[in-house]
């Protein structure tokens, strides 16, 4: 228990913050990433978040148990939570964890699909969808409001968890995958560049934690595509320090992590998944435990839009869809991403919430770890939540195009974006 300050706030001055937890599970049968239909729930998926509210005006932070959300998909969620909070969609950030025992579901790729293929790939129901916005409309609707009057900011080191992804060895990139621990020699291999720190927000009310923001950049994924449903390690750790916490909402979003794995601590074994989430818990509870309280301060929201490059090879995806006989339903529905990207006519955006001297950066996207850096380099207490609308998929540095490796590959965003972004994180935190 910590000593809140006496705190006098005009009324005009308030903060308040209302938690909320939605389920977010999909029914059997329904896809998971890309298209594997689900034929096991190991543990629930959820949409947990808050709801901020400071001088008229409502901010939602949400993060999601799924691998991906995009495009018109991506929209209709931000615009259910829109209604539950009575506010505005722009006023909305809704990000994934990107668990790959979860879904990956982009509504204007399903459109062309349906409009180019007689048989498209396993397509996740308008049923499904429609009560899965309905669940977010009535978590937020139904959430209970809390008066703030302390913020806390703590961090500490997560130990044996994070491991870069790409490596530099004996001058040639080596790309470790999430359960490459399996292989003693990509097990072996430096755990760095990563950021190890886990970062962790609180919200306090007369002496209590309301609710809890947890921001670690890394997959947190320890196995794949196999039809069963998970929250995997991280939902572990989260749900675990959750009840250690007296039942206070804890949210985790992930950082820019697209080439942070748990490869070098995975050997895609429960032994190991078990391990990490213990780990991860510790980080969360060290975390805690290092919080700086200090009074709300101001609230700002900032927004801004970027329109980024498509990939080079654009026409070979546009080829698999005329010519879809011989390709797998997962390149088919990859496809049909990247062209809908390219095609895309609304832009993605970037925002910030100002918490006195903190911020928070949202970003859209599977964001690299350079980008992290790089808005911490201009803001320290710069919290970075990626994983928003991710249509572009990975968010690479140029280099990262010269080097190649699997990133670039996988991107839907070609080389320029790297100075796009920037100039947009540099504006946002001015």
């Amino acid at each position: 228990m910590f000593i809140v300050a006496s705190l006098l706030l005009l009324s005009a001055d308030l903060v308040r913050v209302a938690p909320f937890r939605a389920d977010a599970t999909p029914d059997m049968g329904e896809p998971l990433i890309w298209t594997t239909p689900v034929t096991k729930v190991l543990d629930p998926l959820y949409a947990k978040g808050i709801i901020l509210e400071s001088k008229g005006k409502r901010y939602v932070m949400c993060s999601m148990d799924w691998c991906g959300v995009s495009g018109a998909t991506h929209r209709m969620l931000t615009e259910a939570l829109a209604k539950g909070a009575n506010t505005k969609p722009e006023y909305v950030e809704l990000h994934t964890l990107h668990q790959h025992s979860a879904p990956y579901i982009d509504g204007d790729a399903y459109a062309l699909m349906r409009k180019l293929l007689p048989k498209p790939p396993l397509l996740m129901s308008d049923a499904y969808l429609a009560k899965l916005a309905g669940n977010l409309t009535k978590a937020a609707q139904t959430a209970t409001y809390h008066d703030i009057d302390q913020v806390g900011l703590g961090e500490a080191k997560v130990e044996k968890v994070a491991s870069a992804r790409r490596l530099k060895v004996d001058g040639k990139l080596v790309i470790r995958f999430s359960t490459s621990g399996k292989d003693p020699k990509m097990a072996a291999l430096p755990e760095e560049p990563i950021d190890p720190m886990l970062r962790t927000l609180t919200f306090a009310s007369k002496g209590k934690p309301v609710a809890r923001m947890h921001y670690y950049a890394t997959h947190p994924q320890t196995f794949c595509c196999d039809g069963r449903v998970s929250g995997d390690m991280i939902n572990a750790a989260r749900e675990g320090f959750e009840k250690e916490d007296g039942g206070t909402l804890q949210v985790n979003f992930d950082g820019a992590g697209g080439n942070v794995t748990v490869g070098k601590y995975n050997d895609g074994s429960d032994a190991a998944r078990e391990a990490l989430a213990q780990r991860l818990q510790q980080g969360i509870r060290d975390a805690v435990k290092a919080t700086k309280w200090t009074s709300p301060g101001d609230i700002e929201w900032r927004a801004e839009n970027v329109k980024l490059p498509p990939r080079p090879d654009l026409a070979d995806h546009k080829a698999i869809l005329a010519n879809p006989a011989k390709r797998t339903d997962i390149e088919i529905y990859r496809a049909a991403i990247s062209v809908v990207f390219a095609e895309r006519k609304r832009p993605l955006t970037l925002t910030t919430l100002r918490i006195g001297d903190i911020r928070i950066l949202h970003m859209p996207g599977e964001a690299l770890l350079e980008y992290q850096a790089f808005a911490r380099s201009l803001k320290p207490n710069v919290l970075v939540a990626a994983y928003g609308d991710l249509q572009s998929g990975y968010l690479c540095p140029d280099i990262a195009y010269q080097e190649g490796g699997y990133e670039p590959s996988a991107s839907n965003a070609g080389p320029g974006t790297e100075a796009i972004l920037k100039a947009a994180i540099r504006k946002l935190l001015r």
